[in-house]
């Protein structure tokens, strides 16, 4: 252990969403890519899906991925700063009445199978998320979760990406004629609107190959952009299939148009639960060139695993999950450099409100109040103070419970926010007769049973069923471990909720956008797991979304909370320490959110003999 330095929360930051080719040989040696130079990475849970504006792949394990594979019109700097990358595109606010924005894609940016990446592109991932075509949607059975209308889903369009603003762009986007500009105009005023569009992870053409059957990637994108300006039910219904899951594999598929790319690099290897290899994209033109020839992402869950990795020379850069044993371990090391700061992740627990478990009115029949009793006796069950103390503590003796959905710690506004959100109902420490009496209060039979979902291949997350487990038993609830091994986890998370009652799982945010936590709250949002629903909350995110003034920002966050924290939505428990390490490499400049550790991979550089010129570095 050489070097330390902190890494500061950004005080601006909003918590926020989770953020779930063709082969090629080595650059020429005047593309500014060192000789044969490889670079591997340890990384905890596997790519799922390409996607990543999908219900299912809106996750972090795919957006580090992604962040490398495709380019994009902005991406943050070590400040969280948003950095524009002409190199890929260009987009200016052309009108504040209405407000508009215009995109356009510089001339030489391709997607790897050599077709352009253009106006079409971006269409897509307008349609997709912003739900204006969307003419039908899930009905579930309350009690087991299944889709009682398929038959109308699988005729009707559906596409399953929501994000929040795209909503109020509500006439169909204006293409150029040469398909290198499309034009945005949204129908109200939108905070985030610079923030809004960042890149498109699917390629219209292939999504109209694979779901259209057409063959020509040229006939195909036009297909897709006809089907978008003419509102084609039929056609859109198919494209939707697609987009929500087509992009979706665990290894390397075998049609290589799933995996088409236009960035840095290209995806040449993926083995499943084991490791993937990205190779540099000797068409890529653009200013984010890498100066290393590849980069192997090795997929080892266990932190220190990861840190014995390390040592062992088999990988190069980590950024394991933090304890005190595994900081204790990197200090260990000799000629490693590490980073210790806090995350833009923070742990909390969400409940399911609509799959007929414990905390779902229509168990109770239909009585709203006995559920929220239930649900605010359970939260109050939790032993957060403890948790904190006995897993966060170690690495960061000033840690404390956070207290907001919203607003990050030391930020300017969390003082304001959890004076004023009503998050004092619940104790930092566990508050058993409190629980105890409001199921008194409701008169429901004790041990209410409740099936907790969680990552079980994560260490942190066991401890932390341990310790509810205890203190939630005392206050009258049984947990069942519902827990996933890594690899399923996220796929429970966002489609099983007739299999768990209760969660606990890290937001990371992905941007520092004031709309961000939108999608985890609103009716139908994409990260809205535990499918809660009030009218007023939605209607407080319609305001926020055209409101610009901070001050007014924050007013409208806190009444925001105020409802969660009424409601029992679910709570929050810390915010991440975090902890990087990486040796024989220079240039790493991780960030507290998506893509962390990957973040500035373009500035990497070998220093002497990394992980790649092992035998063993991807077997």
């Amino acid at each position: 252990m050489k070097t330390m330095r902190a890494v500061a929360a950004v005080s601006t930051l909003a918590a926020g969403s989770l953020v779930l080719a063709a082969c090629s040989g080595p650059a020429e040696k005047d593309s500014g890519i060192s000789e044969s130079s490889t670079i591997t990475v340890a990384w905890e849970a596997p790519l799922n899906e390409l996607n990543t504006s999908s219900s299912n792949g809106n996750a972090t394990q795919n957006a580090v991925i992604t962040s490398m594979l495709n380019g994009a019109f902005w991406y943050y700097n070590e400040s969280l700063e948003l950095v524009h990358d002409e190199s890929f595109g260009t987009f200016e606010k052309t009108s504040d009445d209405p407000l508009t924005v215009k995109y356009t894609f510089a001339d030489d940016v391709k997607w790897s199978d050599g077709t352009p990446t253009d106006a079409a592109d971006l269409l897509l991932e307008w349609a997709a998320t912003s739900n204006v075509f969307n003419n039908v949607e899930a009905e579930e059975d309350p009690e087991t979760g299944e889709v009682l209308n398929q038959d109308a889903i699988d005729a009707g369009v559906y596409f399953d990406g929501n994000v929040p603003g795209r909503a109020l762009i509500t006439e169909t986007p204006e293409i150029t004629d040469d398909g290198k500009t499309i034009t945005f105009v949204y129908s109200k005023k939108f905070a985030d609107w610079e923030s809004d569009f960042q890149k498109s992870d699917i390629p219209a053409h292939v999504a109209g190959q694979l779901a259209l059957g057409i063959e020509d990637a040229d006939e195909a994108k036009a297909a897709v952009v006809t089907a978008i300006q003419e509102n084609d039910v039929e056609a859109l219904s198919k494209l939707s299939k697609v987009w929500n899951s087509g992009f979706e594999f665990t290894s390397l598929p075998a049609d290589e148009k799933v995996y088409v790319s236009n960035g840095a690099f290209l995806m040449t290897e993926y083995v499943e639960n084991s490791h993937m290899t990205l190779e540099a994209n000797p068409e890529y033109k653009g200013d984010l060139k890498p100066k290393v020839d590849s980069i192997t992402i090795r997929y080892i869950e266990d932190p220190m695993a990861q840190v014995t990795a390390l040592q062992n020379g088999e990988v190069d850069l980590i950024g394991p999950q933090a304890t005190a044993d595994v900081r204790a371990a990197i200090e260990a090391l000799d000629g490693v450099e590490s980073l210790n700061g806090v995350e833009g992740t923070y742990e909390h627990v969400d409940l399911v409100f609509a799959n007929g478990g414990p905390f779902d009115p229509a168990t109770y029949g239909g009585d709203a109040e006995k559920a929220r009793k239930v649900r605010q006796a359970f939260l109050k069950a939790i032993p957060r103070q403890q948790i904190v103390d006995n897993l966060i503590v170690p690495l960061n003796p000033d840690a404390e419970v956070r207290n907001s959905f919203i607003i990050i710690p030391g930020s300017s506004d969390y003082d304001d926010m959890v004076k004023g959100n009503g998050s004092d109902a619940y104790t930092a420490a566990e508050d058993i007769e409190g629980a105890k009496a409001l199921l008194a209060e409701a008169g429901v039979t004790t041990p209410v049973n409740v099936r907790f979902a969680f990552n079980g291949d994560n260490t942190r997350r066991q401890t932390q069923f341990a310790l509810i487990t205890e203190t939630a038993a005392a206050a009258g609830f049984t947990l069942v471990d519902a827990s996933k091994p890594a690899a399923e986890w996220g796929t429970l998370l966002s489609t099983g909720q007739d299999q768990y009652d209760a969660s606990l799982f890290g937001w990371q945010s992905t941007s520092t956008a004031v709309t961000e936590s939108d999608a985890n709250y609103r009716t139908g949002g994409v990260n809205n797991y535990g499918k809660y629903s009030n009218a007023e909350v939605d209607a407080l995110f319609d305001e926020l979304q055209v409101e610009t003034d901070p001050a007014k920002q924050i007013e409208i966050q806190i009444k925001v909370e105020k409802i969660l924290w009424n409601d029992a939505f679910g709570t929050t428990i810390f915010q991440f320490p975090a902890i990087q390490a990486w040796k024989n490499i220079t240039g790493v400049t991780p960030i507290s959110i998506s893509p962390t550790i990957f973040a500035g991979y373009w500035n990497w550089e070998t220093t002497g003999t990394t992980a790649g010129d092992e035998p063993s570095a991807t077997s």
